[in-house]
């Protein structure tokens, strides 16, 4: 497709806000995909384009989280293998069944997260005890999420944050940095079946992918400096907004 050249700067200001956002939050689709819609791209390439320039931004907050020590590549190996697989078989389901059970159930489970995040005030502030080993959790999770998010993908990112939190005891500055390497995870597994179908514009997907890696880095530092008092709120917004689009979509 040729885009005036207007649309790149447009384009551009639309990674840059969905990376700094989806570093800090996740959530980053719910601003790529309506904008992406309404200068006329078709669905499919909406959705592979998307993938493209994501991959970009979680990429870069995950090295930068990496980097600035707070994520450990070491331990979460198990979790890039299991959802790497889940990823690659969710991804490939998706084309054999459809995802409107996912549709129904998966705005109720957003809800609950809300609603438990509002009601424990402290949660994520300050590292528990693990409920769970990291083995198991990462075979579980890794299986489940990566699934989850090559079949249908929406909330992945507070599912993650969520599970690392309660289970595994992690400060939610912690939990925020695993959850981009487990996305950029899945990402990539979808980036490429969207690839192999021809649905991305790189055009659109270049200029896109540049904002995204200068919000995901500013994104990322915030997250570093300001701790989990920072992240909470706009969490929450996040985990909302994402909530209040399913229902709409699948109800309205």
């Amino acid at each position: 497709m040729n885009f005036p050249f207007w649309m790149y700067p447009v384009l551009f200001l639309t990674g840059f806000t969905a990376g700094l956002v989806d570093a800090i939050a996740g959530g980053g689709g719910l601003i790529t995909i309506p904008i992406m819609m309404s200068l006329g791209i078709p669905p499919h390439f909406v959705l592979g384009t998307n993938k493209f320039q994501a991959s970009f931004g979680s990429f870069t907050a995950s090295y930068y989280y990496v980097k600035k020590g707070g994520v450990e590549l070491k331990k979460a190996i198990w979790g890039i293998v299991f959802t790497f697989a889940g990823a690659a078989i969710g991804t490939w389901s998706v084309q054999q069944v459809s995802s409107a059970v996912l549709n129904s159930i998966i705005p109720f489970l957003l809800f609950a997260i809300i609603i438990y995040t509002l009601f424990t005030p402290k949660l994520g502030e300050v590292e528990q005890r693990p409920r769970l080993s990291q083995n198991i959790f990462y075979f579980i999770f890794g299986l489940l999420l990566g699934f989850y998010d090559g079949f249908f993908g929406p909330g992945t990112g507070s599912f993650w944050a969520m599970a690392f939190v309660i289970l595994l005891g992690f400060n939610l500055t912690k939990a925020t940095g695993y959850t981009k390497v487990m996305n950029f995870t899945s990402n990539i597994v979808s980036f490429a079946i969207f690839i192999s179908g021809g649905f991305v514009i790189y055009a659109a997907g270049i200029s896109m992918a540049l904002g995204q890696i200068i919000g995901s880095k500013l994104g990322a530092g915030l997250v570093i400096k300001r701790g989990a008092k920072f992240i909470r709120p706009i969490f929450i917004t996040m985990v909302i907004l994402t909530t209040l689009k399913l229902i709409y979509s699948r109800y309205f």
